[in-house]
């Protein structure tokens, strides 16, 4: 009876540790979306133009912001977790990210003022973010053995990112109704999570470890980390008479100083004696591997959403009946397939690795997700939708596949002491990657555009009897402005014929101004420019997938750091027999602590023994 009800405690403490941190980072990854297809509404409340080349600056920021210090926080608040309660860490993060969004909602002024308001407390939202995101993987990981650890990750990877995906579609209804809303829905779920956080989840005695904060690390860090970050969202704009950034002085400074910043954190660590990130960890091959993956897939598709947001509401919707300020909410909609597909694999491919390990699914999944790149890019731009629907579909389970079981591989293959810092790195893996995804992918748009787009521009225009003059200024439009047209859901010609003098459009018999602003001129027109810039832009990310699966491959086989076992078996023991903070264990499933704390011992001091490796 003793022993069941201990069983029954235990199979307690994990289903509210995995509900718990499942709401959260689904709350988390949902606002890092919801702001996608609610910026138009948002920027009419406050009453600005967002194409308005002044305003520019504000639009990249709501974006980007949340997502930038994300990325810049994880690893910082991770380690935090673990000097002094994973816990602790996430319920402070679920009261911060609950407070800012009640702020986001009652923001009090318009127009240049409240989009600043607005960028600050989504920043603030992104500290609270940050908190839950770092400990919820590595709280998971505390509560759940290894046998069952990929399911619980799957589960919870799953959540973050239907979150993302169901941000698009929540924030298109709820902007139809009033742009408080978006920020409205997230107060709900986090009163919920804050109080059974603060009520249910508490750090054991060995979650928590005293050590000195390194403050150099984090500075170096952090500031390395926003200086490249930012640079990317500046260079998304056009400078000098270029379409992009790139050159532009401020840019190439943050991309220089990053890169020094990022160097001396590497070397600070190396030294420092309670490090922020111990690099010690990445001579563990499958945690290595696993965050190399992690990277790099997030880095292949983390701007897939933007570019397929676009082609919905640029092309193929309005191509269909849609007017274009329908767009935005039917993109949403229309992507669903997406979240369908990882809903279905992701705690499935997260138990079967429990039993088989990361590598086959992992891998598999990549390569599933490559092929539905190649995919997207043979499909015209007035594609069928079944096709399309299909290939998102696979999409979606190429990347649950890969989630779940990768997660699980890159926590199974640390220290206990050090998950939470582990979780903190993987999510800024995953953060940066999707951050410089999105600038990538906007760039190479851009390009592809650039060299298509004022000819497909100037002859459309022309040939409807726009004055050749008026045509030649519209078709030098920066294509930018153009993508980002497309991307709120507004019609780019009538932005563009907005910026020329009226007399101008007469030729002959007169523009044909209906048709130039009418549902299908503009999506016709750039229907060729727009698939050359997906072409390239999809390769690039098929180049990094295939690098992805040769990491993948190469992990190692099913891999559980002792230390880690023998703190999950046995909770605040200390095994003598494990000497080396690299050692580590082979084990598919390990039920039995006897035979597991065994291995351990044989291991001390034998990394040449079959399964286990020195890190």
């Amino acid at each position: 009876m003793h022993t069941t009800g201990v069983d029954r405690a235990q199979a307690h403490r994990r289903r509210t540790a995995l509900s718990v941190t499942t709401v959260g980072v689904l709350a988390a990854t949902l606002n890092s979306s919801i702001l996608l297809i609610s910026l138009p509404a948002i920027f009419a409340g406050l009453g600005l133009d967002p194409l308005a080349p002044e305003n520019i600056s504000y639009l990249l920021w709501m974006l980007m912001g949340y997502l930038l210090v994300t990325a810049v926080l994880v690893v910082t608040f991770g380690r935090l977790g673990d000097q002094y309660g994973r816990a602790r860490l996430f319920n402070l993060g679920f009261l911060i990210f609950t407070v800012a969004s009640v702020a986001c909602a009652l923001v009090p002024s318009g127009g240049a003022a409240g989009a600043v308001e607005l960028i600050v407390l989504r920043v603030v939202q992104g500290v609270g973010g940050a908190m839950v995101t770092a400990n919820s993987t590595a709280i998971i990981t505390d509560a759940f053995p290894p046998a069952r650890r990929g399911f619980a990750l799957g589960v919870n990877q799953v959540a973050g990112l239907a979150g993302s995906f169901l941000g698009l579609v929540i924030g298109g209804l709820l902007s139809e109704w009033s742009w408080r809303a978006v920020f409205w829905v997230s107060v709900p779920v986090g009163l919920w999570g804050t109080w059974m956080g603060y009520r249910t989840l508490h750090d054991s005695r060995r979650t928590a470890t005293a050590a000195r904060i390194d403050w150099w690390g984090n500075l170096t860090f952090g500031a390395g980390l926003v200086a490249l970050l930012v640079a990317i969202t500046y260079g998304l704009q056009p400078y000098g008479g270029h379409t992009i950034g790139w050159t532009s002085p401020t840019v190439l400074t943050g991309l220089i100083g990053g890169v020094v910043l990022l160097s001396a954190f590497v070397a600070i660590e190396l030294r420092v004696t309670d490090p922020m990130v111990d690099l010690r960890l990445f001579r563990i091959r499958a945690f290595a591997a696993g965050n190399l993956v992690n990277f790099l897939s997030a880095m292949a598709r983390g701007g897939l959403q933007f570019i397929l947001i676009i082609w919905l509401q640029g092309i193929w919707l309005p191509l269909h009946g849609y007017d274009f300020e329908q767009t935005p909410l039917w993109a949403g909609i229309y992507m669903l397939p997406l979240t369908v597909g990882f809903l279905v694999a992701g705690p499935l491919s997260g138990a079967l690795s429990d039993r088989f390990g990361a590598r086959l699914f992992a891998t598999g999944g990549l390569l599933l997700t490559a092929l539905t790149f190649v995919g997207l890019m043979l499909v015209p731009a007035d594609f069928s939708y079944p096709v399309f629907a299909a290939l998102l579909a696979l999409n979606g389970i190429g990347s649950g596949l890969l989630a779940a079981p990768n997660s699980a591989a890159i926590m199974n293959a640390v220290p206990a002491a050090q998950r939470g810092a582990a979780s903190g790195v993987r999510a800024t893996g995953m953060n940066a990657g999707m951050v410089l995804s999105m600038g990538g992918f906007f760039t190479l748009m851009a390009v592809g555009l650039s060299s298509r787009l004022p000819s497909s521009l100037y002859d459309g225009l022309t040939g409807l009897g726009v004055h050749p003059e008026a045509a030649t200024a519209i078709s030098g439009v920066p294509p930018v402005g153009t993508l980002f047209a497309a991307f709120l859901g507004d019609n780019p010609v009538r932005q563009l014929l907005q910026e020329v003098d009226p007399a101008q459009l007469q030729a002959g018999g007169g523009a044909d101004v209906a048709t130039l602003t009418g549902r299908t001129f503009f999506p016709h027109l750039i229907s060729d420019a727009f698939h050359h810039g997906l072409v390239v832009a999809f390769t690039a990310s098929v180049v990094l997938l295939l690098v992805a699966v040769v990491a993948s491959a190469l992990r190692g086989r099913h891999f559980v750091h002792a230390d880690a076992v023998a703190a999950d078996e046995h909770p605040g023991h200390v095994v003598a027999a494990i000497g080396t903070a690299g050692a580590a264990l082979d084990v598919p499933n390990s039920p039995d602590a006897a035979a597991v704390l065994a291995d351990a011992t044989a291991l001390h001091g034998a990394a040449a023994r079959p399964g286990g490796r020195a890190g």
